[in-house]
């Protein structure tokens, strides 16, 4: 037999010679892994533990306390370290004006206080301390409190002196925006990626693909450059002009989320990397073995060896793509678990309980979101370019996996979450979480009519296959004002054929159906990524129950010995009634708790409360808890000493500094278990 009749063939198992390109994509892998690697390192040995939100313990002077002389500092001590700015802390006399020397630090070295100088020379009367910060969680955190040297007195505090702790509505609404497109980006980026490597790697070749990829990447580039630089003004409360303040952003990238931000910079770059590789890899044509051989003289056995011979020389050619999919697979799978980790690094996961089981958890739930969500809008680009059965049928494979570790880490951060039953309809954090989960069972539900029509798809095997774009047919040279009516329906014919051509990409009845709950998922999907946005910037409700529980104790000492009472005014009594119900078994958990306020205006006020049972008669409760907020000035919780008075009965002194729309709450224990907080506005002046 000549040798010409062969082409040239390698030893079975032999893979074919590394060429110049083979080895390059090789080494950018081998240095997109050394970047991945130092910056996670980076990323793990800056993050350290966190023990708990948040929250204002003690203060020195204590809240509505009443000292003999002007003390020389104010203190305030947190249950975690915090991040202070230049106004912080500031402290108000009974005029409105500042009497803090500014620049608060923390005391002694001690990264949960603050500290602030006072001027020399204070005079008697009620000073309003209003305090703002950062938590280790990233989240803005503030509050007020009043104090007294010598004996309380009227206080009015002016609107402008307080207006520095309220958020700009521009830099809040642009910050949240950028919150919730740097989500909906990663999950793009990531769940397109996982989508051409696991489910369609031909792919890869498409212009829509391809877009889609670098809209993702772009998208969560931009993002993360404005969450960066509108962090400060949104800390401090100033306007949207502070954002190029570039003092701002150094102080920005001091703090933890500065860091996570700074790396997922780092880390974008490194992403650019792979979605070079990612497109140059898989969008190279498979090599082949070489042509067919001609027909051999050895009969059936002959015809059997080359076929084999022809199939482990296809294998071998086809090792290369198989190396560098495994290859960008293991990088893409590092770059999404360090891309996800600047979310949960700086978010609820990183302080609270469990943090070394919250953080992976964490990780793990945003991934599998990015499957899901990001796949879904792979899968339409696919739909539009005629993608087979077989291809739809992995994807379907790798979200019922990704909604799997969905509900176990989803579960798990709402136990962690909440706290209580109580927290799910009690706080912000409870309700957005049912509205997520609302949303949440709308796309399983919009995905299980996909898997429906997915079984159609499959059942037919003609549809099943992959469908080429239409091509355009030729036209035909026929006179357009030709009488024979033959060739009108010829060229009406092949008029409508040119108008479907480069449009219809095999979009069958079932195929187009298909189509069509995969776009109402992805839709519901936007949802879930603004809900989940809201979702990080609430404080969760087992967080919320901490910070109540936590007030008392930051206004805890009582009043100074022979400090006179707030006058009371006959006639000036406000009552307020609040129904509580703490959803337990014992006698006391639901009733009526009243609230009345003597002289009910600015500076002191005589507070009485009063709960009785569903009886009507007075009922003991293991804790009771009363305070006034002021949204308006972002002033307070504010709460009140109460002195017990006999079953069912408090009094107290509440000072409040402003008129205008307060709200006052009272939290009822029941049992260990069993608590509510209720509500109620209260005008004052």
């Amino acid at each position: 037999m000549p040798k010409a009749a062969f082409p040239q063939t390698l030893p079975p198992g032999t893979p074919p010679p590394r060429t110049a390109g083979d080895r390059t994509a090789r080494r950018r892998i081998a240095a997109l892994f050394g970047v991945l690697g130092a910056v996670l390192t980076l990323m793990l040995a800056g993050a350290g533990p966190a023990s708990a939100h948040a929250t204002l313990q003690s203060t020195d002077p204590a809240q509505n306390s009443v000292v003999a002389a002007a003390p020389q500092t104010v203190t305030l001590t947190f249950s975690e370290a915090v991040s202070l700015s230049g106004d912080s802390v500031r402290v108000l006399d009974p005029a409105g004006r500042a009497v803090d020397t500014g620049n608060p630090a923390h005391a002694d070295g001690r990264d949960n206080t603050a500290r602030v100088g006072l001027n020399s020379g204070l005079a008697g009367g009620t000073y309003t301390v209003a305090w703002r910060a950062v938590s280790e969680d990233s989240h803005p955190i503030g509050g007020a409190f009043t104090f007294s040297v010598g004996a309380p007195s009227d206080t009015s505090v002016s609107a402008t002196a307080l207006s520095g702790a309220e958020a700009d509505s521009t830099v809040a609404a642009l910050y949240g925006t950028g919150r919730t497109v740097a989500y909906g980006a990663f999950a793009l980026l990531a769940g397109a990626a996982a989508f051409v490597l696991i489910c369609w790697p031909a792919g890869a070749v498409q212009r829509a693909v391809q877009r889609l990829l670098m809209s993702g990447w772009v998208a969560l580039l931009v993002s993360t450059v404005a969450v960066l630089m509108l962090r400060g003004p949104y800390e401090r409360g100033s306007g949207l002009g502070q954002a190029f303040d570039l003092s701002l952003v150094r102080a920005t990238l001091d703090e933890r989320i500065g860091t996570a931000l700074a790396a997922r910079l780092l880390l974008l770059a490194a992403s650019g990397v792979f979605l070079s590789l990612l497109v140059g890899q898989l969008g190279q044509p498979p090599r082949t073995a070489g042509p067919a051989a001609g027909p051999t003289a050895g009969g059936p056995e002959e015809d059997a060896e080359e076929s084999e011979l022809r199939e482990l020389e296809q294998r071998a050619a086809e090792r290369p793509q198989r190396e560098a999919r495994l290859g960008l697979g293991v990088a893409g799978l590092v770059l999404a678990v360090a891309l996800s980790a600047t979310w949960v690094g700086a978010d609820h996961a990183s302080v609270g309980i469990q943090v070394w089981l919250a953080l992976p958890f964490g990780m793990l739930h945003l991934i599998a979101m990015a499957l899901w969500l990001g796949g879904l809008a792979a899968m339409l680009v696919g739909l539009r370019h005629g993608i087979g059965a077989d291809v739809a049928d992995r994807f379907s494979k790798v979200a019922f996996g990704a909604v799997a570790v969905l509900t176990v880490t989803g579960i798990y951060q709402s136990w962690r979450g909440l706290g209580s039953w109580g927290a799910l309809t009690g706080t912000e954090y409870g309700r957005l979480l049912l509205v997520k989960t609302g949303c949440v069972v709308a796309m399983l539900g919009v995905a299980w009519i996909s898997r429906s029509w997915l079984a159609r798809l499959r059942a037919d095997p003609q549809e099943a296959v992959a469908v080429a774009p239409a091509e355009a047919p030729e036209p035909v040279t026929v006179a357009a004002h030709s009488d024979d009516p033959v060739r009108q329906a010829q060229l009406a014919r092949q008029q409508a054929a040119r108008e479907s051509a480069g449009r219809d990409r095999g979009l069958t009845p079932t195929r187009a159906g298909l189509r069509r709950s995969v776009l109402v998922e992805a839709l519901v999907a936007v949802a879930v990524l603004v809900v989940t946005t809201m979702l990080t910037n609430s404080p969760p409700g087992r967080v919320a129950g901490e910070v109540a529980a936590g007030a008392p104790a930051a206004g805890a000492g009582p009043a100074a010995p022979g400090v006179p009472a707030p006058q009371t005014v006959p006639g000036q009594t406000l009552e307020l009634k609040l129904p509580y119900d703490t959803k337990g078994r014992t006698p006391n958990a639901k009733g009526t708790a009243t609230v009345t306020l003597n002289p009910a205006r600015t500076g002191p006020n005589e507070v009485h409360l009063k709960l009785d049972g569903a009886d009507g008669q007075p009922v003991e409760v293991p804790e009771v808890q009363l305070a006034f907020t002021l949204p308006d000035r972002d002033l307070g919780p504010l709460p009140v000493t109460l002195t017990a008075e006999g079953t069912g009965r408090w009094s107290g002194t509440a000072q409040l500094p402003l008129a205008g729309n307060w709200v006052v709450s009272v939290q009822v224990r029941s049992s260990d278990i069993d608590q509510t907080t209720e509500i109620k506005p209260l005008k004052i002046g």
